[in-house]
């Protein structure tokens, strides 16, 4: 596959993988992320890791344990957080100033929740024209609760899956983060793709 130059990892808080309150296959999502992280930062991509600030009381209410990063950014080695209140992390942020930036123009997409945050995130970056490759076994969700007289319980996995679909034929999805090829973006022109 064509490589990208950045990695977007959204929302990949204490939170939502670790513990009790974690999304269901925690554990793979991580070890994806670490992945990804691993093969961008020896490529010279792009990183930014995005991290929600939820309501107060909410898990990820900031300063509270559930709302730090579960992966350390490697900001003096040049990454970048940004704080959202949007399930976009594109809406009032500047995301999209760091990734065009920096010469981004295309990205991949990983972390939690799928069908909110991850979804949002990806589809603001195709309306912003940025190139959207998201790796399936790189996010996921919780279980959606089951709605009585609608529907029974659909499970993470489920639910994961419909929002890949529901990005449509533009995002290019790919059954494994190992599939992600990386490289500099346009100012790094030279580096090798990994």
């Amino acid at each position: 596959m064509t490589p990208v130059e950045a990695l977007v990892v959204v929302d990949l808080q204490t939170a939502f993988v670790s513990g009790g309150e974690a999304v269901p296959d925690h554990e793979r999502v991580v070890d994806r992320a670490r992945l990804l992280l691993a093969r961008a930062r020896a490529a010279g991509a792009a990183v930014v890791q995005l991290q929600n600030d939820g309501p107060a009381g909410a898990a990820d209410e900031p300063g509270t344990p559930g709302w730090e990063l579960y992966l350390p950014p490697d900001v003096a080695g040049g990454e970048h957080v940004v704080r959202k209140t949007d399930d976009n992390g594109f809406e009032d942020t500047d995301l999209e100033d760091l990734l065009r930036g920096s010469g981004v123009r295309s990205l991949a997409v990983c972390g939690v929740l799928s069908e909110m945050c991850v979804m949002a995130t990806a589809r603001g970056a195709l309306e912003r024209g940025f190139r959207v490759v998201l790796p399936h076994d790189a996010h996921a969700t919780y279980d959606v609760p089951a709605a009585p007289g609608i529907s029974d319980v659909v499970p993470a996995a489920q639910a994961s899956r419909v929002a890949e679909w529901a990005l449509g034929d533009e995002v290019e999805i790919v059954a494994r983060a190992h599939e992600v090829r990386f490289a500099a973006p346009a100012a790094g022109v030279g580096q090798t793709a990994v």
